[in-house]
């Protein structure tokens, strides 16, 4: 060590562990605990060492505004407690503000429409993914609702589109439809064979008009081929 760490040292523990007899009465160790530490304690009990605010330019502030002293925006502050202490009072107070908009927004959600996309048998133990990526876009032009999603097993060529009208009293034609890549790139890449197939591993909007699709060969061999596709909706 050097001189300076050494020093360092010194200055630490005389800066924090001196004797303090004005805290003699308080519960805990009888000097003062390091500053950080004492902050992280989960308990309800004040700090043995709380902060010196004094020329601190937000309570200033506050103090010297007559709108914000007691504007109820404010998380009120406790200088004599720890960050558990201030957790718990702002997740209570994020809590009860959550509250009334989840009730609301709650009872105003309804089925609008059901779709049976799959089966599986009641016997099996686990029940398995079958669907994969699912990605919402609202064009706010036409007021219609779309949602892109792909089905495992026997679909993986396949993307599906699903359509809802904004207004629920109003039906969509074509409400779900299904697009299969299969081969249809081939004269695309030069390929000559018909084995060549590809699923998609991604899909978005890109505009109100045009999916973005990342397709991937399905012919299990190295050096696989990724596509990028950009579909016009129509």
């Amino acid at each position: 060590m050097t001189q300076k760490d050494i020093t360092f040292v010194a200055d630490f523990l005389t800066e924090h562990f001196n004797e303090a007899p004005e805290l003699y009465n308080r519960k805990g160790k009888y000097f003062n605990v390091e500053r950080v530490g004492q902050y992280l304690k989960d308990e309800d009990d004040d700090l043995v060492s709380p902060p010196n605010t004094e020329g601190n330019q937000w309570f200033n502030f506050l103090k010297n505004s007559t709108h914000l002293k007691e504007s109820p925006l404010l998380f009120p502050y406790y200088p004599e407690k720890s960050l558990h202490f201030v957790k718990r009072q702002m997740e209570g107070v994020i809590d009860q503000c959550l509250q009334k908009p989840a009730d609301v927004i709650g009872k105003s959600v309804h089925q609008a429409v059901c779709m049976s996309l799959y089966k599986i048998s009641k016997s099996e133990d686990s029940t398995p993914e079958l669907f994969k990526l699912p990605f919402l876009w609202n064009d706010k032009t036409s007021n219609i609702h779309y949602v892109l999603f792909t089905m495992l097993e026997n679909s993986i060529s396949k993307i599906h589109i699903l359509r809802r009208h904004t207004d629920t009293s109003r039906s969509v034609s074509n409400g779900i439809l299904a697009i299969e890549f299969g081969n249809f790139l081939n004269n695309s890449i030069n390929e000559s064979s018909d084995s060549r197939c590809y699923s998609c591993l991604d899909a978005h909007f890109y505009d109100d008009e045009t999916v973005t699709v990342v397709l991937k060969e399905s012919v299990e061999q190295e050096g696989k081929e990724r596509v990028l596709a950009q579909l016009p909706l129509s």
